[in-house]
């Protein structure tokens, strides 16, 4: 699940320490036990995300809630559970906990990036509550995106232009949940401007925004362009070869739809590719 990927790659990149300093929108003045109990409680869960044991996090973050009730590390310790329990493959409690989360903390986007598109994959087609899970899912990508580009810096130990990159990256990656989101209500114009924010934003290279960029083109009718981006996703070293095969069947379907629908010679229908997350 890409959601685990980011959120262990986000929890790196900020440190234990790091993570614990962060708060609402402003890291310097950052939260602190109240008691020596309390500390030895967020030592505990320090170490336990340290030791990347998903098991021991979750107790750990039990421990400091149930205790503590008034800490001031709430949000941080739900939002280690929520990422606890994606990586036990536990959905529901996952987006529990992310709700937890962004209820203790409406400024925590990395919890709002990961519901938004927890929410996303949650939804189908025809879910008669499809519009307002989409609407959610937005909202949850909108607010994180706001939340990212006023938050100050969550660890001394970045430099200031790593932490200029890695929000970026963070926008990226809500223009990304805002383009799937588009695009599960096939307004495709729409999930194109959203994708190639993505894809422009970003500070690293990101292929699989590019693939969903190439989908949406050739939802849209756009067969150049899809062709364009699906070829440009498939030449590049460092694409993943799940993504590159996703990309393959993008382009064959661009050129079949260029054909009037038929396939090029000596060349079967492409499948239907479901574009998802790594």
């Amino acid at each position: 699940m890409k959601q685990i990927i980011f959120a262990g790659t986000m929890l790196a990149m900020l440190g234990a320490s790091g993570l614990m300093a962060q708060q609402k929108g402003n890291a310097k003045g950052g939260p602190a036990p109240k008691s020596k109990g309390e500390a030895e409680a967020v030592n505990a869960l320090v170490t336990a995300q340290q030791q990347n044991n998903p098991d021991a996090v979750i107790t750990a973050a039990e421990n400091l809630i149930s205790k503590y009730a008034d800490t001031e590390y709430k949000d941080t310790a739900l939002f280690m559970e929520a990422v606890s329990y994606q990586q036990k493959g536990d959905r529901e409690k996952a987006q529990i906990y992310l709700e937890r989360t962004v209820a203790a903390n409406p400024k925590n986007f990395q919890a709002s990036l990961m519901l938004s598109e927890a929410t996303i994959q949650a939804t189908r087609e025809h879910d008669l509550d499809r519009d307002e899970k989409l609407a959610k899912a937005d909202r949850y990508a909108n607010d994180a995106i706001t939340s990212i580009n006023s938050a100050a810096k969550p660890n001394p130990a970045l430099s200031d232009q790593q932490w200029e990159d890695a929000k970026k990256d963070l926008v990226a990656q809500a223009h990304d949940a805002l383009g799937m989101s588009a695009m599960q209500r096939k307004k495709y114009d729409e999930a194109i401007t959203e994708f190639k924010s993505a894809v422009d934003g970003a500070a690293h290279p990101e292929p699989a925004f590019e693939v969903r960029l190439a989908s949406a083109f050739q939802q849209a009718g756009k067969n150049d362009e899809a062709i364009t981006v699906a070829e440009k996703v498939m030449n590049e070293q460092q694409t993943p070869q799940q993504i590159k095969s996703v990309a393959q069947a993008v382009r064959a379907a661009a050129v079949v739809a260029k054909n009037g629908g038929k396939p090029v010679t000596g060349q079967a229908p492409p499948p239907q590719v479901e574009i998802k997350k790594q």
